[in-house]
């Protein structure tokens, strides 16, 4: 396999890249020759398996940095954009940043017998979802450390226009998340920096086994996507993987459906 970004010193900056489409993504550009530094945050009960998942990722021969930690919270970010300074150095720059976090409220808006949603549900949905996006760009494009030609990406979801059942306050972080990039796309093109959204369809991952009915979203899924199956997690980071590479520096503001024709009907 060709690893054609191993001899230009890039890194990945994965957010939520512990599992799904972070991780997924994570191995997917290990093999192509990009360093990594996943952002995560999980229990004790999980760093077995966590570990077997980063070892396969130091395999392919490439640097790798994680960092168990809040990311939501400033004073973790500033620590972890400083250790990669102290990293890269001069000769290496962050090439892709990916935003795959899943932290919000999957609460109905009406019921009698369950917690409905309210103010302080959306906000932190939307901050950790939508604005967090943002934060970290702005405080990586501040201490530049981007390369001339960065990538961010960061994942959406076919609930960002269709209503679902008790999926009203992560469809508002949705839009959100696609309404920042938009403008990231537009303010931060003088600088070569693109950002762009994936559109995936339903993945079996932890974050849709917390949506309440999420079999039966699955099996609905399996009678309406014409190839007939889900989406894999590595369908979502074949595609990262395209728009890291230098033919797609000319991709910005968009959302790109990776569902394998299932949004058309």
């Amino acid at each position: 396999m060709e690893k054609e970004f191993e001899t230009h010193n890039y890194w990945a900056l994965i957010l939520g890249g512990s599992s799904g489409l972070g991780l997924a993504t994570a191995k997917k550009l290990a093999k192509h020759g990009m360093n990594i530094c996943i952002v995560h945050r999980d229990s004790r009960m999980q760093e077995e398996a966590i570990k077997t998942e980063f070892e396969i990722i130091k395999n392919e021969g490439v640097t790798f940095k994680s960092f168990n930690i809040d990311a939501f919270k400033s004073e973790k970010r500033a620590t972890v954009i400083e250790a990669l300074k102290s990293e890269l150095g001069s000769q290496h720059k962050i090439r892709t940043f990916v935003h795959s976090v899943a932290k919000g409220n999957l609460k109905p808006m009406v019921s009698d017998d369950k917690p409905v949603l309210k103010h302080d549900d959306f906000a932190l949905t939307i901050s950790a979802m939508g604005i967090s996006l943002y934060d970290w760009a702005q405080a990586l494009f501040k201490e530049s450390i981007f390369s001339k030609d960065a990538r961010i990406i960061s994942f959406t979801s076919e609930g960002n226009s269709k209503a679902w059942q008790n999926y009203g306050a992560v469809s508002a972080a949705k839009a959100t998340l696609e309404a920042i990039t938009r403008n990231m796309a537009l303010e931060f093109a003088p600088f070569g920096i693109k950002a762009n959204c994936i559109q995936a369809g339903v993945t079996d991952t932890a974050s849709l086994r917390m949506i309440p009915g999420s079999d039966k979203i699955i099996k609905h899924t399996l009678k309406r996507n014409p190839n007939h199956r889900l989406t894999l997690p590595e369908d979502v980071a074949n595609v990262v993987y395209l728009l890291c590479k230098d033919e797609a520096s000319w991709i910005n503001g968009t959302v790109i459906k990776v569902d394998g024709g299932e949004s058309l009907s």
